[in-house]
């Protein structure tokens, strides 16, 4: 891509092959560069610069620059290209900061000066400044093409200037009061001088003029006869002269005809001697014209295989540029991808890990919570048998099917034994009395049975005062 400045702009290109930036009219776009405009017409910035003189006093500024780039130094624009073009020139951020250097300058000159010093030495107040600021702006490539420092005026609440010129009025005023009393006085003794001194005057000049004139008389008629002497002496004078001039005419001007004759003939010689001087310089300016237009056929040849030449260098370097490119993002893709491979297996890892922690708690929480329920449960089971504690734990037994499980136990326990029946009796037949000895000769007629089989089956005794097993070796 081909791209021209206008007359007023300049081209920055960045991007592959160039080292910083480059400054250019027109130039070739290669892939892999950027390219920006920028204006070099300069701006009028316009301030109010508040500042304060050596007595403390303050005043206001009104001052109007022109500034742009600096075009005759390519150091300056490229500063410029870096530091301000990419800013628009109308922009706060570039006219705050001539704006910053500008009162900075006028603020640390107006310290050094008192209010009569900055009021009387204007110019030399702005040339100060010009110069100081024209220093600070030479770092970002900015040249002043013109200053206007206006007339300084007073800030609210310290009018330095009105009361000078108040001060200036009334003493103009008051010296023209004197002025006019003086005059006056001076007119009036004046006129009164005038009238003595005119008359004394007239009276010595009436005097004077008797006297005058008698000798003009004298004088007039010494003076008449010399006039006619010198007269008749010039008269002859002039004859003789003219008959010398007439002489020396006739000798110049055959001089002058031969003059004329030899100019005549050096005319010719040297007209034709222009005419080939002439011819010759057309025939070289010919031949000139040719070796120049093969020069610059020859030169656009040559010009063109340069850019080709440039152009084919420039695609070899972009294609190893973008095949090194290529290569590091491979290598770069791998990278993270193993990295992200390790990132996931951890990531992995750990939400097992908090999934079984989270599981643990969930449990030990569950756990927790049905204690709670449980003990609830009891609780309200306990007040409603009215705290009878053996009543409930006999419906807690029930209810969770203890009796069952213990009749399983006692059925596997006893599984597979082979147990002795002994039938007891006392002697009587079983249509007992209806007395109530019956129920309790009953439950004496059930123990024998009862101690022997516990006994035969678990090895235990009952107590001594119970009663005694008989022995089994007896008949």
């Amino acid at each position: 891509m081909y791209k021209v400045a206008k007359a007023s702009q300049y081209l920055v290109i960045t991007g592959i092959g160039i080292k910083d930036i480059k400054l250019a009219k027109k130039a070739w776009i290669l892939p892999g560069q950027s390219y920006s405009v920028f204006d070099l017409s300069p701006v009028n910035y316009t301030f109010e610069v508040q500042a304060m003189s050596a007595e403390k006093l303050p005043f206001v500024l009104p001052a109007v620059f022109t500034i742009g780039p600096r075009v005759d130094d390519k150091e300056s624009l490229l500063k410029y290209a870096k530091l301000i073009s990419p800013h628009d020139k109308l922009s706060n951020h570039v006219k705050e900061l001539v704006q910053g250097i500008i009162e900075g300058e006028t603020r640390v000159l107006a310290a050094s000066m008192t209010m009569e010093e900055v009021f009387r030495g204007t110019k030399e107040f702005k040339q100060e400044v010009f110069g100081k600021v024209q220093l600070e702006l030479n770092q970002f490539g900015l040249l002043i093409y013109n200053a206007n420092v206006k007339q300084l005026v007073d800030v609210p609440g310290h009018e330095y200037f009105s009361y000078l010129g108040q001060k200036t009025q009334m003493e103009a005023a008051n010296q023209a009061r004197v002025d006019v009393s003086e005059a006056k006085m001076k007119g009036e003794i004046g006129s009164k001088l005038r009238e003595g001194q005119t008359l004394q005057n007239a009276a010595k000049i009436d005097a004077e003029t008797k006297i005058i004139a008698m000798q003009r008389a004298g004088e007039g008629d010494k003076e008449g006869i010399k006039v006619r002497t010198e007269v008749k002496v010039f008269e002859n004078q002039r004859e003789a002269e003219v008959a010398e001039a007439n002489s020396e005419l006739a000798k110049k001007k055959a001089a002058w005809t031969k003059a004329a004759q030899v100019a005549e003939v050096e005319a010719a010689k040297a007209v034709a001697l222009r005419d080939a001087e002439l011819q010759g310089e057309v025939e070289r300016m010919n031949a000139l014209t040719t070796t120049e237009k093969l020069k610059a056929e020859f030169l656009s040849k040559a010009s063109v295989q340069y850019e080709t030449k440039v152009q084919e260098a420039n695609w070899e370097l972009y294609k190893k540029q973008k095949e090194a490119e290529a290569i590091l993002y491979e290598k770069k893709a791998e990278a993270e991808a193993q990295k992200a491979l390790a990132d996931a297996t951890f990531y992995a890892r750990t939400q097992a890990a908090e999934a079984e922690l989270y599981a643990k708690k969930k449990e030990a929480e569950g756990i927790v919570t049905l204690g709670n329920a449980q003990g609830v449960y009891l609780s309200a089971l306990l007040n409603a048998l009215g705290n009878n504690y053996t009543a409930v734990r006999d419906f807690l037994m029930i209810n969770g099917g203890m009796f069952q499980e213990i009749a399983k136990i006692n059925a596997e326990a006893v599984r597979g034994l082979e147990p002795k029946i002994s039938i007891w009796t006392n002697g009587g037949d079983n249509s007992g009395g209806e007395g109530a000895m019956k129920e309790v000769a009953g439950v004496y007629k059930m123990l024998p049975p009862l101690f022997k089989t516990v006994h035969e089956q678990t090895g235990m005794l009952p107590p001594a005062w119970m009663g005694v097993l008989p022995d089994k070796n007896l008949n």
